[in-house]
This record gives structure tokens, C-alpha cells and sequence, in this order.
């Protein structure tokens, strides 16, 4: 996330979350970048899909969390074409492992300074 993102806000009656956590390859490249700022301008269009945060660190381990209205949603995520083709490709060329789990989540509060004290 970069310095400009925002943390997803997502009040309200319970959701899901799903958590990707993964381990790139070394060498990725640029190929992945594209596909991954794709999968997030998709992922915003579906229907039930409330935000997302996602970090990195040095060593090329990550965590994203989309979160999502229900189980419903979720699931015709997963059942998307285009995610499923880069779901491949992750597999194939730029994850050396990962893990994904899905979680219910029954309550979410946050805390924010105001923008003029940022």
C-alpha cells in the first residue's frame, strides 16, 4: 500500500474477509504488477466487494485483504475468467507458495486522525 492509500473502511453489519498471503519469486517482474493492479480494478467492480488492503515487505512476502458483503460474493469472485487465468499464472510464474483463507468478520472499527493533521 502506498503512502497515499487509504486503509479499506468497511462499518457496518458483519462481512468476510479473504486473506491472501504469498511469497513472490525473485524475479516477477513487471508482468505481475499489471496483472495485480488489474485484479484490484476487477475486484472493485464486483458486486459485494468493499475494499482492500494489501502490504509487502522486502523479503516478497504479502498479505492482501479483500473484503466482501457474503459468501456469495466471494464465490462468484473466485469464478471470474480473468482471475482464474491469473490465479494460473500465479501458480506457474511468480508466487513460490501461498496460502488463502476466508474468515467471517462480526465486527470492524477503525480510528483515523483528521486529513488537515496528517
Amino acid at each position: 500500500m502506498s503512502d497515499s492509500a487509504r486503509i479499506a473502511q468497511t462499518h457496518g453489519e458483519s462481512h468476510y474477509a479473504v486473506i491472501f498471503t504469498s511469497k513472490r519469486v525473485d524475479d516477477s517482474g513487471t508482468d505481475y504488477e499489471k496483472a495485480a493492479e488489474r485484479m484490484i480494478q476487477r475486484a472493485a467492480q464486483q458486486d459485494g466487494f468493499l475494499g482492500l488492503d494489501s502490504v509487502r515487505d522486502r523479503d516478497r512476502v504479502g498479505i492482501t485483504i479483500s473484503y466482501w458483503r457474503d459468501a456469495e460474493a466471494i464465490r462468484a469472485w473466485h469464478d471470474v475468467a480473468e482471475h482464474r487465468n491469473v490465479q494460473e499464472l500465479g501458480r506457474r510464474l511468480w508466487y513460490s507458495e501461498f496460502a488463502v483463507r476466508v474468515c467471517r468478520v462480526e465486527r470492524s472499527y477503525s480510528f483515523g486522525l483528521p486529513k488537515s493533521i496528517e
